[in-house]
C-alpha cells in the first residue's frame, strides 16, 4: 500500500507456504537446513515460555512427515540443554529429511517409542503436536495413530497440559481454517508466515509466533497479503506535528443520523475526535440535531442538506473528508450519498447505509468515486449485498474477494470480521488480526468509521487509513481487557484509543517475526 514501512510478515493459503519453500529450496537453501532452522528456533521459544512446567519434561507427538521432522529437531535441541524430553513416534518417517533429523535426535540420546499409548503417561505437562502441518487438508479424516493421538492430546489438554503446535495444530485446515478434530493449543509456532487457517481458528490455537527460518526474499510474494503488527502500525501512523492547530489535524463531516438513529452519527464523532481528528461536523436529520448536540458537544452539528448550496455550505467549502453512512437510514440514502459524491470530489468513507443504498447496485458506485481515495467498510452481510453473492460465499471468499470488489470499484475495501482484511484497487492487500468479541456489538462499525475517516484526511490513501483504523479499532478492544469480554462497551473502547496512538512497539526479538496473543474469554466451555 506504498508504505512509508512495509512489513514483510505474509499471510498465506497452504499452497502459498508450499511455493514459498520451494522457491528458497530451488535457489539453494537445503531442504534440511530449513527444517533445522525451524525446529531450533521452536525449541528455544519453548524454553522460553514454558519455565517452571519444563521440569516436568516435554512429550513430543512426531508424525511421518516434514511435521514430525520438525518434532525430532525440537526434542533435540531440547535434550541438548538437559531438558527431559521424549518422543512418541505416530508413524514411520516418510521423508529423508525426517529420517536424518529422528536418526540424530537418537544418536544425541533422545528417548524415543512408537507405543502410542504411551503419550499421557509421562507425566509431562508440555506436549510438542508434530503430527500434521500444513499438507493437511478438511474432509480428511484422521485415520488410525494419527486420530489416536490427536484424542490422546486432546484429553492430555483438558486435564492441563499445555499443547505447542509445530505450524498447524494437527487436524487443522491452513486455508479454511476447518478444524474438526483438532487439539486446543496453548501455543502454535509457525514458520516464514502466518497461515489463513490460523486467523480464522484463532482461538484453537492460543498464542500464534511466527518465526523466521531464512527463506527471505523467497519467502515474500509481490501480490501477498502481508499482517498488521505494531512496528509497521507505529511506523506509518501520521505525525502530529508540535504546531499543529485544528485545521492542520482536518476536518471530517459525518454523514448520517436519520430520525432515531443519531447515536450512530455521535459514534463515529467520538471515533475521529479519539483519532486526532481536528473539527468534526455531524450533517444529521433535523429530528436528530437537539439530539446530537447534547449528547457530543464537542462536534458541530448541520441538518442534511437540500439543495447544492446548502451542501456546499455544510459539506464542500468544510470537509477535508466525508464520512457517509453512519444511521442515514434507508428512506433518503442512496439520494443523499448520491448527491454528496456529485459534489463533494474529496476523500471518502462509505459505510453502513451508504452501502446498503447501492446492494445489488454496486457497479452505479463506479462513476460516483471516481479516481478519488475511497475506503468501502462493509461487514459481511452488507459486503455480500454488493458483491452479489451469498453470505457464506463472502465468508468462504474473505481473504480473496475483497481484492475482486476492490478492482472492480475502483476503492479500497476494508472487509470487517475476524479477521479485517483491506484490499486496494491494485491488489495490495493488509490482513488485521486484531480485536477481540468486545467488537461485537452495535456501534463499533461507527466508531470504525470515524477512525478510519480521520486518518484518510491525516494520509489521502485509503488503504493505508483502513489499515490502520482497523489496527487501532482492535488493539483498543484488546486492550480494555486481555481476555474477557462481558461487561464492556463501546465507552471503554473510546476510552482506550489514545493509548493506541501511542502504542511503543515491543523491541524486536529474532527469529520471532510477529506475535498474536490468544483470544476468547477465561473459562469458555
Amino acid at each position: 500500500m506504498n508504505r512509508r514501512v512495509t512489513n514483510s510478515v505474509q499471510v498465506v493459503d497452504a499452497a502459498g507456504a508450499a511455493t514459498r519453500d520451494a522457491a528458497a529450496i530451488s535457489a539453494g537453501i537445503p531442504s534440511r537446513a530449513l527444517m533445522q532452522r525451524a525446529g531450533a528456533a521452536a525449541a528455544a521459544e519453548i524454553g522460553l515460555r514454558f519455565g517452571e512446567e519444563l521440569a516436568a519434561g516435554v512429550v513430543v507427538a512426531a508424525g511421518p512427515g516434514n511435521n514430525g521432522g520438525d518434532g525430532w529437531t525440537i526434542a533435540a535441541a531440547l535434550h541438548a540443554v538437559g531438558i527431559r524430553v521424549r518422543v512418541v513416534q505416530c508413524g514411520e518417517p516418510s521423508t529423508p529429511d525426517a529420517r536424518a533429523e529422528r536418526d540424530g535426535a537418537i544418536a544425541a540420546g533422545v528417548r524415543h517409542g512408537n507405543i502410542l499409548a504411551s503419550l499421557a503417561t509421562g507425566g509431562e505437562r508440555v506436549v510438542v503436536d508434530a503430527l500434521l502441518g500444513t499438507g493437511f487438508r478438511a474432509g480428511t479424516a484422521l485415520h488410525g495413530e494419527l486420530g489416536a493421538a490427536v484424542s490422546i492430546m486432546r484429553a492430555m489438554q483438558e486435564h492441563g497440559a499445555g499443547i505447542v503446535a509445530v505450524d498447524l495444530p494437527s487436524g487443522l485446515d491452513a486455508t479454511t481454517g476447518v478444524h474438526d478434530e483438532a487439539p486446543s493449543c496453548t501455543l502454535t509456532l509457525t514458520f516464514g508466515s502466518v497461515k489463513r487457517g490460523h486467523l480464522l481458528a484463532r482461538e484453537l490455537c492460543g498464542t500464534i509466533v511466527a518465526l523466521d527460518i531464512g527463506l527471505g526474499a523467497h519467502g515474500l510474494a509481490p501480490d501477498g497479503a502481508t499482517l498488521a503488527i505494531p512496528r509497521w502500525f507505529r511506523a506509518n501512523l501520521p505525525r502530529i506535528p508540535a504546531d499543529a492547530h485544528k485545521g492542520t489535524r482536518k476536518k471530517v463531516v459525518v454523514v448520517g443520523g436519520a430520525a432515531g438513529m443519531a447515536g450512530a452519527a455521535m459514534l463515529a464523532a467520538r471515533g475521529a475526535l479519539r483519532s486526532g481528528a481536528g473539527m468534526v461536523k455531524c450533517v444529521v436529520a433535523q429530528d436528530s440535531l437537539q439530539a446530537l448536540q447534547q449528547g457530543e458537544p464537542a462536534a458541530l452539528a448541520a441538518p442534511w442538506p437540500h439543495d447544492d448550496a446548502s451542501l456546499d455550505t455544510a459539506i464542500t467549502h468544510w470537509a477535508d473528508v466525508v464520512l457517509l453512512g453512519p444511521g442515514l437510514g434507508a428512506a433518503h440514502g442512496r439520494e443523499l450519498v448520491e448527491r454528496v459524491l456529485r459534489r463533494w470530489l474529496g476523500p471518502v468513507v462509505l459505510d453502513a447505509d451508504a452501502l446498503n443504498a447501492f446492494a445489488g447496485d454496486a457497479d452505479a458506485l463506479v462513476p460516483l468515486i471516481g479516481d478519488r481515495e475511497a475506503l468501502l467498510t462493509p461487514h459481511p452481510a452488507e459486503f455480500a449485498r454488493l458483491a452479489g453473492c451469498s453470505l457464506e460465499e463472502a465468508l468462504a471468499g474473505r481473504f480473496d474477494l475483497p481484492r475482486e470488489l476492490a478492482k472492480r470499484l475502483g476503492a479500497t475495501v476494508l472487509f470487517k470480521g475476524v479477521p479485517t482484511i483491506v484490499s486496494r484497487p491494485d491488489g495490495d492487500t493488509v490482513v488485521v488480526a486484531e480485536g477481540t468479541p468486545i467488537l461485537s456489538t452495535g456501534g463499533a462499525g461507527d466508531v470504525l468509521g470515524g477512525i478510519a475517516a480521520t486518518l484518510l484526511a491525516q494520509t489521502d490513501h485509503a488503504g493505508l487509513a483502513g489499515a490502520m483504523a482497523a489496527f487501532a479499532h482492535g488493539r483498543a478492544a484488546s486492550d480494555c481487557s486481555d481476555r474477557q469480554v462481558r461487561g464492556y462497551t463501546l465507552d471503554d473502547l473510546l476510552r482506550a484509543l489514545p493509548d493506541v496512538w501511542g502504542l511503543a512497539p515491543p523491541a524486536p526479538t529474532p527469529p520471532v517475526l510477529a506475535e498474536l496473543p490468544r483470544v476468547g474469554e477465561e473459562g469458555e466451555g
